[in-house]
């Protein structure tokens, strides 16, 4: 392959350019897409806790009757469970910033035609609307035009591509309704711990799903190139 600094050939046994030193593209893609994979992972894993704990804290609300509930004790219990969850939305537009870069990368780098010009890799996050069915789309045709795919492959890509995208927005409403819940009576907390679930569990499968997503698309072209 062709070194991006200076041109020359790059063999595929070797990491760097003979010519000027530079580390072949091929290296550099796997290590954003590595640092992107262990990234999710972790995002994935703090959705996960969260999760279990609030289901935890669930169990002494089903035993509590209305003489016995204590609403001030509950707002206390649940307030650092929306701490929680802002965290987790600042560690997700971190790692959105990088899943962007490799995605630029990826998208560049897989065979076209292209449906939509490679601005839109940036452009279909950031506007209204078009990023609600945009950027799952463009995943997808990375994906299936990176290698070469049966019909029953591509139709089991699209299921993961759509269920990654549906945990995400699922994941985001939930999240936003129970930091904007309330727990002044017994059912309205226990609605929103159960809500709480429903969106540490919708962000959890979103990372797993975009783990594969990204794992596939870097095992493919990095393949490609070698």
């Amino acid at each position: 392959m062709p070194c991006a600094l200076c041109g020359d050939i790059i063999p595929t046994e070797v990491a760097r350019c003979p010519a000027c030193g530079a580390w072949a593209r091929r290296r550099d893609f796997r290590a954003v897409g590595v640092a992107l994979f262990m990234l999710l992972g972790f995002n994935a894993f703090i959705a996960l806790g969260a999760g279990i704990s609030l289901m935890r804290l669930g169990d002494p609300l089903r035993g509590a009757t209305h003489d016995t509930y204590d609403p001030e004790a509950t707002g206390r219990v649940i307030a650092p469970y929306a701490d929680v969850f802002t965290i987790g939305a600042v560690l997700a537009a971190i790692t959105g910033l990088l899943y962007v870069g490799w995605f630029w990368r990826a998208y560049g780098q897989s065979p076209g035609p292209h449906r939509h010009h490679r601005g839109w890799v940036v452009l279909g996050w950031l506007l209204p609307v078009v990023n609600l069915w945009l950027p799952p789309r463009m995943v997808y045709e990375v994906w299936v035009n990176s290698g070469r795919y049966r019909t029953a492959e591509r139709q089991l890509a699209g299921l993961v591509v759509a269920g990654w995208w549906t945990f995400v927005l699922f994941g985001v409403l939930l999240a936003h309704v129970f930091t904007h819940g309330s727990v002044a009576t017994l059912a309205d907390a226990r609605f929103d711990v159960h809500v709480g679930v429903a969106a540490a569990a919708c962000q959890a499968l979103a990372a797993a799903l975009c783990m594969v997503t990204v794992f596939q698309i870097t095992r493919i072209q990095i393949g490609r190139e070698a």
